[in-house]
């Protein structure tokens, strides 16, 4: 007698296995939700415990998709700590702004890691600042002058260095290390390595926590002299767990001259300071922009933002980066403008804010 849908589905399920049981998926009691459509549309939840791979989820996705009938599948991410019991019937699968906070729970105490020298978090008060095109530009224009840097990508909502980087595909695991890509003479690690493009990050703080604390310590990365992470927007989940993981050495700050970016950077400031991290000072992005034909600068973002917010908090002016098209193709194409264009105006400014970096850290003494 020919199986039904869901009959292949529990099939399919059962042939993938958990590495940390050594069951199957479904003896392993990590899926929630399972459920499907007249027209083949499945979707899941699955549990991930401290520890667990979350490569699982797209071995499960790519399991189901070659199943007769199915015609997409999305997997959906809960922490296996906060997971109430499976129920028969009637189970809600995506989670809904008015549900009870998680539990508290004590701070871990933060670990240190000297194989990963410097440790520097970018931050910045709100997207589109330019964030990680300052972290990607920065971890290239340290790696150009010598010195052994890893870039984590901490923004697991939106994970954008494999782009802007030029690679994306699975990592290697090697003895249950994870060996971290390379590009422009930089390893780095991504959430974006390891679930599908269109998968979205739906979780929890302990959840974050995880991802973050596995970067850290399941990959193989090596000596290293900087370790830069590019955070995501705001003061949430990834700023917490990144210090309450590991002893961060400091932090930058990427703002606009745009008086809202700068409000909420000044937040961002604070937040560090709060978490004792110390801030080595600000990045003004987009600061001008420069007429290609006759070189003159135009304010269009308004001006002096990044310097008001450095002498209000009593931290340096880093420097400003010119708002410059071939920055943002570059960052489309995985080709960061301090590898393509140094001489550039904005190539010239990041640069010079690497070495401001160093010298920074150099004199403050930092592991």
């Amino acid at each position: 007698m020919a199986l039904n849908l869901q009959q292949r589905i529990d099939q399919a399920l059962a042939r993938v296995r958990h590495p940390r049981t050594g069951r199957d998926v479904i003896a392993s009691d990590v899926l929630r939700n399972v459920g499907t459509t007249p027209d083949g549309k499945v979707r899941l939840t699955l549990l991930l415990a401290p520890g667990d791979d979350p490569t699982l989820a797209r071995t499960i996705r790519q399991a189901l998709e070659n199943v007769e009938g199915v015609t997409s599948v999305q997997v959906d991410i809960a922490d296996a700590t906060q997971a109430e019991p499976p129920k028969k019937a009637g189970g809600r699968t995506l989670p809904v702004m008015s549900e009870p906070a998680a539990p508290r729970v004590a701070a871990p105490t933060p670990v240190a890691y000297p194989n990963l020298g410097r440790i520097i978090a970018i931050s910045s008060g709100k997207g589109g600042v330019g964030k990680s095109t300052v972290a990607v530009n920065l971890a290239v224009a340290l790696a150009a002058k010598g010195a052994r840097v890893g870039l984590m990508d901490a923004d697991v909502y939106g994970p954008n260095l494999p782009r802007m980087m030029g690679v994306n595909e699975p990592p290697m695991v090697i003895n249950e290390r994870i060996i971290p890509l390379e590009a422009h003479g930089v390893k780095l690690i991504s959430l974006g390595f390891l679930i599908d493009r269109d998968q979205p990050a739906i979780w929890r703080g302990p959840i974050v926590m995880k991802i973050i604390t596995q970067f850290l310590k399941d990959v193989a990365w090596g000596q290293l002299d900087y370790f830069i992470v590019d955070m995501p927007p705001g003061t949430g989940d990834a700023q917490l767990s990144l210090v309450q993981a590991t002893q961060v050495t400091a932090a930058i700050i990427v703002t606009t001259p745009q008086e809202v970016s700068v409000g909420d950077a000044l937040r961002g400031v604070k937040m560090f300071e709060r978490v004792s991290v110390p801030v080595l000072g600000i990045v003004e992005n987009m600061s001008w922009f420069e007429c290609p034909h006759c070189g003159k600068p135009s304010p269009i973002f308004g001006s002096g933002g990044g310097e008001r917010l450095a002498n209000e908090v009593g931290l340096p002016l880093l420097g400003q980066i010119p708002l410059y098209p071939p920055v943002m193709s570059g960052g489309d194409q995985g080709a960061p403008i301090v590898a393509s264009d140094a001489q550039s105006s904005a190539g010239r400014a990041l640069v010079a804010i690497a070495g401001r970096v160093a010298e920074a850290l150099e004199a403050a003494g930092g592991r």
